[in-house]
């Protein structure tokens, strides 16, 4: 699996300092991944506790033995996508999100439905991608898997990792959905994608994209591909890992 904890570690930080998580509060992480957001909150509000939720299951799985190891009793992962799922209503606290909100066939509905599981002006606070011109890890995959000519960026739209790039939609959404208090911060944090370039390029051909960059039946163009990929990642490699500049709207409202 493509390790998004070290990838996402810098931004971790911010989304925790923002989250603020109490004694007593019960969590509810949406597209938690590999549950180290659930994990964190479970333990910081015990007694309270903790849900994770995301469609994948070998990452669940990942998550459920990582807080066997750690012995966390207050924790719980479910593998359901959160814009249909039957949550108790109005039963947590706070809510939160790393990246995983994005990707909702109906944002409203999804966010509404969220909604429907805090309890009335509980937070809900989450981390979404900038454009994706804003990426340099996006656009500097991209170039060096298409022949070393960028190509075009995605759009914004329902189900892509940018749909919620544009803060005045993120704003329309929420207040749709029912949230108030809406808060967008501009926040600038560097990406990780490996220890060095050789893993880095393990990594970022687990990707989608990467998979649809290179998708090409043309063994020799794969090759020439997977070289450019190479020397890329090679030059992003600080001795430190694999770093890429990034953008993201830190996002914080209340349900009404």
């Amino acid at each position: 699996m493509f390790d998004y904890d070290s990838e996402l570690v810098r931004y971790q930080k911010r989304l925790w300092e923002a989250l603020d998580v109490r004694p007593g509060d019960h969590v509810l992480d949406i597209g938690c991944g590999s549950g180290t957001t659930t994990r964190d909150a479970a333990r910081a509000a015990s007694p309270g506790a903790a849900l994770g939720v995301d469609v994948s299951g070998p990452m669940l799985a990942h998550a459920r033995r990582q807080a066997d190891v750690e012995g966390l009793r207050n924790v719980e992962f479910v593998q359901a996508d959160a814009q249909t799922h039957v949550f108790r209503p109005e039963h947590f606290t706070l809510g939160v999100s790393r990246f995983g909100t994005m990707f909702f066939a109906d944002p409203v509905a999804a966010f509404a439905n969220i909604g429907q599981a805090l309890r009335p002006g509980a937070r809900f606070v989450q981390l979404v991608w900038q454009a994706a011109d804003r990426q340099e890890w996006h656009t500097a995959i991209r170039t060096a898997l298409s022949d070393g000519q960028a190509s075009p960026a995605p759009t914004p739209a329902a189900g892509n990792a940018f749909a919620l790039a544009d803060p005045d939609v993120v704003g329309d959404v929420l207040t749709s959905a029912g949230f108030t208090e809406v808060d967008i911060v501009d926040v600038a944090e560097p990406v990780c994608y490996g220890p060095d370039a050789d893993r880095a390029r393990a990594a970022v051909l687990q990707l989608g994209m990467a998979k649809e960059l290179v998708a090409d039946p043309d063994a020799a163009s794969a090759e020439r591909a997977h070289e450019r990929l190479h020397v890329m990642l090679d030059a992003h490699d600080t001795g430190d890992g694999v770093w890429f500049d990034s953008r993201a709207w830190l996002v914080t409202a209340r349900r009404h």
